[in-house]
């Protein structure tokens, strides 16, 4: 199958079957934080809630396309993405399956809602780092892992949970000045739902934090599933190999004329370099175009060759388009961005699983990926949940969560969780909606209604995820690449 050896073979099957446990463990880990206010204002009985929340996130990982899951694949070092050598590309992928799946299942075991989404971004760094330590990168060191992109969702990460936490503060207080009834603010009794035009909104905003929890954290998932692929399989998986390459050939005919335009006297050193690198990159995809073969038909060097081309394109067009030092109109940067990041991804992208431009060659995922991981990701919800909804409901704040502050919380989650799936930012619903009720919890009562040993529990999580995923996925990393050989 595949011409691939019965080991190989056997470490592709163990390999997708963990990203589809990752995923798995990411369904009862993260979207216990959805269902926890429906459960705890008796709006949905807890099986009625997690098989509701385990559809809906089902739902919004096959309508969320693929722009998140190139986000993360993005953080790779380039390199990594391009080397033939399977055996190398086998280390990398069990090295960051492994430190993600031990560090998510460690932080559930002990109740504590850590991110899934740091878990693995740190992963993926970590196999940077570990790239970076071999000897034959010794000269080059850390440069190689794709800083940009790690900053950019660090920031994404960071300012999302501060977000949520002011966000839930500002929409409480608007409730208590705008809404007169006064029952959304009490506590919920004993075993009895609450009235149903409360219950509505709650079951709303549970259904929008499911649905979106899916479109950004499912990405994920199908992002390591990719990585595992294009490892094993680079002849299949390199690159689209649906992909119209008439289409391909007039973004790049776009991109060398816009390129044209600099001026790259103005230009620094490093902006020079990019500009250098896009005008070699653009030439050597144009010839590979020119030979009339379709992707299917192309080798594997080829493949990679398109890859590398396409990556290098892309990476370097964009820095050229955030620097002041370019001389081009917004007309024109508008038309390369276009020709090479592709459209923005509709809201709704049921079925489509490509970009567009020249990202359409690398930034796609076969349907059936797509169907697998929602699928262990809806799986995954249904089961293991009751640790952290127990943190979510009880242990946050002093009091009982009200039906006010679970609707906020959970409608603050969704709104930032929507809006950074939309802009292909990644970032934790753990931190979100945990953020998202310690604010309610400050609004009903000030600082000193939040339980100080939880906070302190989850801030030290969130703390210590990436430090310890990024020197466990380095070790790994560099232990199964001596052994690769």
């Amino acid at each position: 199958m595949f011409g691939l050896d019965p080991t190989l073979l056997f470490l592709l099957f163990f390999c997708l079957f963990a990203a589809c446990a990752f995923e798995f463990v990411n369904g009862f880990h993260d979207t216990a934080n959805a269902v926890a206010t429906v459960i705890y204002t008796h709006s949905l009985k807890p099986t009625q809630a997690v098989v509701w929340s385990g559809f809906m996130n089902f739902l919004g990982l096959l309508t969320g396309g693929v722009g998140v899951t190139m986000s993360i694949i993005g953080l790779l070092p380039t390199e990594l993405l391009i080397d033939s050598n399977v055996y190398h590309s086998m280390a990398m992928a069990l090295a960051l399956l492994l430190s993600a799946i031990l560090w998510n299942l460690g932080t559930w075991y002990l109740g504590i809602p850590a991110s899934s989404s740091h878990t693995l971004i740190g992963s993926i760094i970590g196999i940077g780092v570990g790239h970076a330590l071999l000897p034959e990168n010794s000269t080059k060191g850390v440069s190689a892992i794709n800083w940009d992109k790690a900053i950019e969702i660090g920031q994404a990460l960071l300012l999302s949970p501060l977000f949520g936490f002011a966000a839930a503060i500002i929409l409480m207080y608007i409730l208590k000045k705008s809404i007169k009834n006064k029952a959304i603010f009490k506590e919920p009794k004993k075993d009895t739902p609450p009235p149903m035009w409360i219950r509505a909104i709650l079951v709303t905003t549970c259904t929008l934090v499911s649905f979106f929890h899916g479109r950004n954290d499912g990405q994920k998932g199908i992002g390591l599933v990719m990585v595992i692929l294009i490892a094993f399989l680079p002849g299949y998986f390199a690159v689209n190999t649906n992909l119209n390459l008439n289409e391909v050939k007039a973004s790049l005919s776009t991109v060398k004329a816009v390129t044209a335009k600099i001026d790259t006297l103005p230009l620094s050193e490093k902006e020079r370099e990019s500009y250098h690198k896009i005008m070699d990159a653009s030439t050597d995809l144009d010839v590979i175009i020119a030979s009339g073969l379709s992707p299917a038909k192309l080798t594997t060097i080829q493949k990679f060759d398109i890859r590398k081309a396409a990556l290098n394109i892309n990476k370097h067009a964009k820095k050229l388009l955030e620097s002041e030092s370019v001389d081009l109109s917004a007309g024109d940067k508008k038309i390369l961005k276009k020709a090479t990041a592709g459209d923005k991804a509709p809201f709704f992208s049921f079925g489509s699983t490509s970009s567009t431009g020249i990202a359409g060659v690398t930034d796609f995922a076969p349907a059936w990926v797509m169907w697998i991981v929602a699928l262990s990701l809806g799986l995954g919800t249904m089961v293991g949940w009751k640790r952290i909804v127990v943190t979510i409901g009880e242990k946050i704040g002093k009091n009982h969560l009200t039906y006010a502050q679970g609707a906020s919380a959970e409608l603050i989650a969704s709104i930032t969780i929507g809006l950074a799936t939309a802009y292909k930012w990644p970032v934790s619903t753990t931190h979100v909606l945990s953020s998202g009720i310690a604010g309610t919890m400050v609004a009903n009562r000030g600082i000193k209604n939040l339980q100080g040993g939880t906070v302190k529990n989850i801030v030290m999580a969130w703390v210590l995820t990436l430090p310890v995923t990024i020197i466990l996925s380095a070790t790994l990393f560099v232990l199964f690449r001596w052994i690769a050989g």
